[in-house]
């Protein structure tokens, strides 16, 4: 019998996050891609400006025109790219296209990949396989932040697995991003997944501990909530201060959001 690929799976749910997007906001009145987004400075068309640029350098890293990302990145205080600036003199249906044209030549660099293979990034190479996760991570969360411009309720799915285990893997990355010793005691993860079904990583034995939903600690790691606004529970200690540091996207320590419950 022959089994399912694992990594051609991964791009299946790429693609399924990346549509569901699209179905939130490509008919939407253009008035409300005007929308401002939770991500300082960005309205909702600069969210997707944002996925369809970096979509388009994760293209050429994938199919090994170019060595390391360009363009893209946010600034540490909020600001747009070049081209998202020059992306506001397109229409929405341009700013549509574009977007889909990007990341559909993205799927096709990216299926033509083993899941082994090494892509440079912003950070260290990574596997084609976290590569893809990764960009599943950015679509989720920026989406998260569009459909909030865009008052639109998200619905989580599954796919999900795939941010938790990005932020599990890369808790030793958290804190060298910060210039801090990483911690290196034992830690599990017990998540619920939206289906119901549960989730978890790390030493089944460990006595840091850390417990909850998906939604909650995918928030967490990808910046968009404080983790004490959420419902997870976490030992004191180094559970605690994980959730402190989680960040699961390249580059320096984000800004993150601050806590709004007292």
């Amino acid at each position: 019998m022959h089994m399912p690929d694992p990594y051609q799976q991964l791009i299946d749910d790429l693609v399924a996050e990346q549509q569901y997007l699209d179905a939130q906001l490509a008919d939407l009145p253009d008035d409300v891609w005007q929308n401002d987004t939770p991500c300082r400075g960005w309205m909702v068309r600069d969210v997707i400006a944002h996925l369809a640029e970096v979509d388009e350098s994760a293209t050429a890293v994938a199919s090994g025109t170019q060595q390391t990302m360009s363009g893209g990145d946010r600034s540490e205080d909020g600001t747009r790219s070049a081209l998202q600036d020059s992306s506001r003199h397109m229409t929405r249906t341009q700013l549509v296209d574009w977007w889909r044209a990007a990341r559909n030549r993205m799927e096709t660099a990216l299926r033509a990949r083993d899941g082994r293979d090494r892509l440079p990034w912003a950070g260290p190479p990574m596997s084609a396989r976290s590569f893809a996760t990764a960009r599943l991570m950015e679509c989720w969360s920026h989406g998260l932040d569009a459909l909030d411009g865009a008052g639109i309720e998200p619905i989580h799915s599954d796919r999900l697995q795939h941010i938790a285990h990005l932020g599990f893997i890369t808790r030793t990355f958290a804190y060298q991003t910060r210039g801090l010793e990483p911690n290196t005691e034992p830690l599990r993860i017990d998540l619920a997944l939206p289906s119901g079904a549960s989730w978890s990583r790390g030493d089944e034995d460990a006595s840091n501990v850390i417990s909850g939903t998906a939604v909650d600690f995918c928030r967490v790691a990808t910046q968009r909530i404080h983790y004490r606004d959420t419902d997870l529970t976490y030992t004191p200690g180094a559970a605690e201060e994980f959730l402190q540091v989680a960040q699961t996207f390249a580059g320096p320590p984000g800004e993150g959001r601050p806590q709004q419950s007292n």
